[in-house]
């Protein structure tokens, strides 16, 4: 099944693009969401609209879970669902940046199957089915083999490496960081960064696709416990997210508070 569904993930990851970069270089409606939960755009309902009729005319048993979407309450019994964000990093989007995605992913029984992290303005399809291997355009990637903290690079906010957060000395890393967590957890399962963190609470839909891309490219992910993620979860979020080679992650869960 994982190989059936991806190349279905990737055919609407392009029309998803196609869709968005209409709104590129215009004056896009945006407002904000209740609950102070961040800004959305009519670009987003559109790649959210988009994207729904494709996949769910695709697969039309599969549950629904999407940032942009009011509650599918059919998803928790369904055979498999659906877990999307049509526009990972909409601030970014709005600014007129390029580091925006969008991330699908297929989760069976709590394990994500088929990922695509795809990043229009920059040409980027990160792929993965579970147990194929992930790539990047075609080409199998692999994550950093760092094993240590010290001068490892780390894309994370930087509220991160504030004390409270650490057992002891905050560890030596290189950090940078980038709008989107889809393309956060891809730069690292392409090698390109050692590792990423979040602390907070994370929706799904942020970090679905690229945890599977993450553990088929060799590197481990699991929330800031150490626990392994599951998806598809009645309130969908997971308790933050540490990814990293196996080596490193172990030494980052240690030194977590």
């Amino acid at each position: 099944m994982p190989a059936r569904d991806l190349p279905l993930l990737i055919e609407a990851a392009r029309a998803a693009g196609e869709v968005a970069t209409r709104y590129v270089g215009t004056t896009v409606k945006r407002w904000d969401k209740p609950g102070d939960a961040g800004p959305v755009t009519e670009a987003d309902l559109a790649v959210n609209d988009a994207l729904e009729a494709q996949l769910r005319g695709a697969r039309p048993a599969y549950g629904w879970l999407s940032e942009e979407s009011a509650h599918d309450p059919l998803r928790a019994a369904a055979p498999r669902t659906f877990i999307i964000d049509p526009i990972d990093g909409t601030r970014s989007f709005i600014d007129g940046s390029r580091a925006w995605a969008h991330a699908l992913a297929v989760v069976d029984e709590g394990q994500v199957t088929a990922a695509v992290v795809y990043l229009p303005m920059l040409d980027l399809m990160y792929a993965a089915a579970l147990g194929e291997g992930a790539t990047l355009n075609g080409i199998p990637i692999r994550a950093s083999a760092m094993d240590r903290a010290e001068g490892a690079t780390l894309l994370a906010a930087r509220p991160t490496l504030e004390a409270q957060h650490w057992r002891g000395p905050v560890p030596a890393f290189k950090r940078e960081h980038r709008p989107s967590l889809a393309y956060r957890l891809s730069l690292v399962a392409e090698g390109r960064f050692d590792a990423m963190m979040t602390l907070r609470k994370t929706w799904e839909w942020d970090v679905a696709a690229g945890d599977l891309i993450l553990r088929e490219a060799g590197a481990l992910s699991t929330d800031r416990r150490g626990q392994v993620l599951r998806f598809n979860n009645a309130v969908p979020q997971v308790d933050g997210m540490v990814a990293a080679g196996p080596l490193l992650h172990a030494q980052m869960i240690g030194a977590l508070a």
